[in-house]
């Protein structure tokens, strides 16, 4: 029976480093890849290979010594607010213009002109730009919260919307909104963030509560 389900462990684990060699930003490389690692060495096991246990158990090891490093590393985070005439936001927002796209189909810098806009830097890297509508009963409706592929790994949200959320409420911000959520990964980031989708009169909203 071993033996019988053994082709399938290894089938997984080559689906999972194909899509490792897809993903586009290093922590999801990392983990594909080690589930890839492991998939294999249950197969080796199975299959009583040595050779391929004891290559994928050191590159299993190689990945844990990352993620790890990865999930330790010391990043400097600020964020600087802006308006519509900064220009190296709008030249941000036009290079990155087509992922922007995929995430906030609907968004246009013009945008920028009412809004309360920042921009997180990581490491001194423009790592996000953020931009709400902040209407009288304290709801920021978002029209853009994008982080770029590489440093799309939970802690530029984190420090948004944990440890700079004073700022968001020092502008009467009570809840974040989103409308629409267009991207499946988007919709997966705003849940491990604590989004909740809710029924409103407007519909059904993505939301935060900060207060």
């Amino acid at each position: 029976m071993l033996l019988t389900i053994a082709p399938y462990f290894g089938y997984l684990a080559s689906l999972f480093l194909i899509i490792s060699l897809v993903v586009n930003n290093d922590l999801r490389f990392r983990w594909f890849n080690t589930a890839g690692c492991l998939a294999f060495m249950i197969y080796a096991i199975l299959l009583d290979a040595f050779p391929v246990l004891l290559t994928n158990s050191i590159l299993f090891c190689i990945n844990i010594y990352y993620l790890r490093k990865i999930y330790t590393k010391n990043e400097f985070f600020d964020l600087f607010e802006f308006d519509s005439k900064n220009q190296l936001l709008l030249k941000f927002s036009g290079f990155y213009k087509q992922d922007i796209n995929t995430y906030f189909p609907q968004f246009e810098p013009k945008a920028f002109d009412q809004n309360f806009n920042f921009a997180v830097i990581r490491d001194l890297v423009i790592a996000n730009v953020f931009s709400v509508a902040i209407t009288e009963n304290g709801d920021a409706e978002v029209a853009i919260n994008y982080t770029i592929p590489k440093f799309r790994d939970y802690k530029v949200g984190t420090f948004i919307f944990e440890k700079e959320k004073e700022l968001l409420i020092s502008k009467g911000v009570k809840r974040i909104v989103y409308k629409e959520v267009f991207n499946k990964n988007h919709a997966e980031f705003l849940s491990v963030m604590g989004f909740k989708r809710i029924q409103d009169k407007e519909g059904v909203l993505t939301v935060k509560e900060l207060q």
